[in-house]
C-alpha cells in the first residue's frame, strides 16, 4: 500500500514537472521567435558603417587568454587583427602555457619585449613580460605572459592592462566574426533607457568548416557525431534560450568564447572570480547584482547573430570534461549568490531567471535519473506502470525533436548560414537520434559533474585538448566540397 501511495506521488511528480518543463521552454521558443523577426526586420536598416567611420568609437580591449593554444594560436591572431573597427586593442595573455604558445606567436608577429608598469586595480598572478611588436602593422597587439592563475585570473590581467572603455573577453581558439566588435558595441552607443552592462551573441561550432589564416571561407556542418550534436544544442541554448531572457531582461550568462563589457562596471565589481570555473556566468550575475544594489537602471543584451565561431570537442573524453566544468561552474554560482532566489528586489533576475536555472538547469539531470532509476526499481519488482512509461517518453522524445526542429528551422530561415540542403537534413536526421546517445551522455556528465563539487570537492578546470582548424577539404578528414 505505502509503495502505491508512493508510486502515484512519484509518477505525478514527474509529470508535473515534465509538463512545467514544457511550457516553459514552448514560451521561450514564442518569445525567442518573435524577437528574432523583430531584429531581422531591424538588422536590414541598420548602418554599421556610420560607426567604422565615427571619431567617437569607443575603444574595445580584446582580451585573449591562452593556455597550451600552440596549435591555433598564431592563425587565431591573425584573424583578430583583420577586425573591422576604427578603434581596437588586443591583449593576448599567455597564462603560463606549457607548450611553444608564447614562443610562436612573439616569432610570428616579431613581437619584443617592453618595459611596463601595472596598476592591479583587480587581483591577478604576476605579469612577468609584456610584449609589444616592432612592425607597426600590429601596433595594436600586445601580448602578456604572466603566471598561471586560470582564465579568469587571465582575464583579470588583461582587465589590468587594457585601455578601452569597454573589453571583450573571448577564448582565443575562436574565429569571430569581422563585424563582430560593431554590432557588440552598437547597443551601448544607441541604448537611451538604461546603461548597457554588457552584451553576447551567437557562438557557433566550426569543426568541419573551411578556414585560412583565421578567416572562415566555407561553412560546413560537422563530419562528426559529437559536434554535429552540439551545432543542435548551440541552436536550442542560444537562439531559442538565451534570446529570450534577453528579451525578458532575466539573461545571467554570456558565453566565455565572445561577450563585451562594460571595463568600469567589470573592475568595480571585484572583476573575473578566479576561484570558480564558471567565471562567464559568475561575472554577469554579480554585474547585475551590483548594478541593482547601486539603484542604477541596466541591460545585459543579446544578439541573436552568429559572430563566433568555435571548435567543439569531437572526443567522449574532452567533451565529459567540458559539460563536468560546466555543472559545476553552474552550481557555483547559484551557491555563491544563493540570495538572489525568489528575490523580488532583483526583478526578473530573482524571480524568474535565477529559480529557472536552479529547476531547469542544475536540477533536471538529477530529478531525469532519479524517473530512470525509479523506473528500474518497479520493474525489479514487477509493478511497471507501462502505459504511463510509454506516453511519458513519448512525449518527450516528440517535444525534443519538435524543439531542435524549430531552432534549425530559425537559424536557417533568418541567418541562412548552411547553404546546401543536405546540410540541413543531416541535423535533421541528427535530432531524431540526438535524444537516444547524445542527451544521455550529457545527462550522466552532469551527475559526474554534480558528484565531484559536492562529493570529491573538485576545482579544477581540467584539459581542452584541440585538434586545430583545418585549411582544406583533406585536413578537414574528407569532408565533402
Amino acid at each position: 500500500m505505502i509503495f502505491h501511495l508512493f508510486s502515484i506521488f512519484f509518477e505525478t511528480l514527474i509529470l508535473c514537472y515534465a509538463v512545467l518543463v514544457f511550457t516553459v521552454y514552448l514560451s521561450l521558443a514564442i518569445v525567442s521567435g518573435k524577437e528574432l523577426l523583430r531584429f531581422y526586420q531591424t538588422e536590414k536598416v541598420t548602418n554599421y558603417d556610420a560607426i567604422l567611420s565615427s571619431p567617437f568609437a569607443p575603444t574595445i580591449s580584446i582580451i585573449a587568454p591562452a593556455y597550451n593554444e600552440s596549435l591555433t594560436i598564431v592563425e587565431n591572431i591573425r584573424a583578430l587583427l583583420s577586425l573591422y573597427y576604427p578603434n581596437f586593442e588586443i591583449i593576448i595573455v599567455n597564462d603560463g602555457s606549457k607548450d611553444d604558445t608564447l614562443q610562436k606567436s612573439v616569432e610570428a608577429y616579431e613581437m619584443e619585449k617592453v618595459s611596463h608598469v601595472v596598476d592591479y586595480r583587480i587581483g591577478c598572478q604576476e605579469i612577468l613580460d609584456v610584449f609589444k611588436s616592432r612592425k607597426k602593422a600590429f601596433n595594436n597587439l600586445t601580448i602578456v605572459n604572466k603566471i598561471n592563475g586560470g582564465k579568469a585570473d587571465a582575464l583579470n590581467a588583461g582587465i589590468n592592462i587594457a585601455k578601452g572603455s569597454y573589453f571583450i573577453a573571448i577564448d582565443v581558439d575562436s574565429i569571430i566574426d569581422p563585424y563582430a566588435l560593431q554590432k557588440l558595441v552598437l547597443p551601448f552607443l544607441t541604448e537611451t533607457s538604461a546603461k548597457v552592462i554588457a552584451t553576447g551573441g551567437v557562438i557557433r561550432i566550426a569543426n568541419s568548416c573551411k578556414i585560412k589564416d583565421g578567416q572562415l571561407l566555407e561553412i560546413h556542418v560537422p563530419d562528426d557525431f559529437l559536434p554535429r550534436c552540439q551545432v543542435i544544442e548551440y541552436n536550442r541554448a542560444f537562439l531559442l534560450g538565451r534570446l529570450a531572457w534577453s528579451r525578458l531582461d532575466g539573461l545571467l550568462l554570456i558565453s566565455g568564447a565572445l561577450g563585451l563589457f562594460d571595463k568600469e562596471v567589470a573592475i568595480a565589481c571585484g572583476g573575473y572570480l578566479a576561484k570558480t570555473v564558471g567565471e562567464d556566468m559568475e561575472i554577469v550575475v554579480r554585474m547585475r547584482k551590483y548594478m541593482t544594489d547601486q539603484g542604477e537602471k541596466y541591460k545585459v543584451i543579446y544578439i541573436p547573430e552568429p559572430l563566433c565561431w568555435t571548435e567543439a570537442p569531437s572526443s567522449l573524453k574532452i567533451l565529459g570534461s567540458q559539460r563536468n566544468r560546466w555543472t559545476r561552474g553552474t552550481i557555483d554560482t547559484l551557491f555563491l549568490h544563493g540570495n538572489l532566489f525568489f528575490n523580488p528586489k532583483y526583478g526578473v533576475m530573482g524571480m524568474l531567471s535565477y529559480p529557472y536555472w536552479v529547476f531547469f538547469e542544475w536540477l533536471a539531470p538529477i530529478l531525469e535519473a532519479a524517473g530512470i532509476v525509479y523506473f528500474l526499481l518497479i520493474a525489479l519488482v514487477g509493478y511497471p506502470n507501462w502505459p504511463f512509461f510509454m506516453v511519458t517518453l513519448f512525449f518527450v522524445y516528440f517535444f525534443s525533436v519538435s524543439f531542435s526542429t524549430y531552432a534549425i528551422l530559425y537559424d536557417h530561415l533568418i541567418f541562412h548560414r548552411y547553404t546546401q540542403r543536405r546540410m540541413i537534413l543531416k541535423l535533421l536526421v541528427t535530432s531524431w537520434v540526438e535524444p537516444f546517445f547524445f542527451h544521455p551522455l550529457v545527462t550522466w556528465w552532469a551527475l559526474r559533474g554534480n558528484w565531484d563539487y559536492f562529493i570529491k570537492k573538485k576545482k579544477a578546470w581540467g584539459t581542452m585538448t584541440r585538434q586545430g582548424f583545418a585549411t582544406s577539404p583533406a585536413e578537414r578528414g574528407g569532408a565533402k566540397p
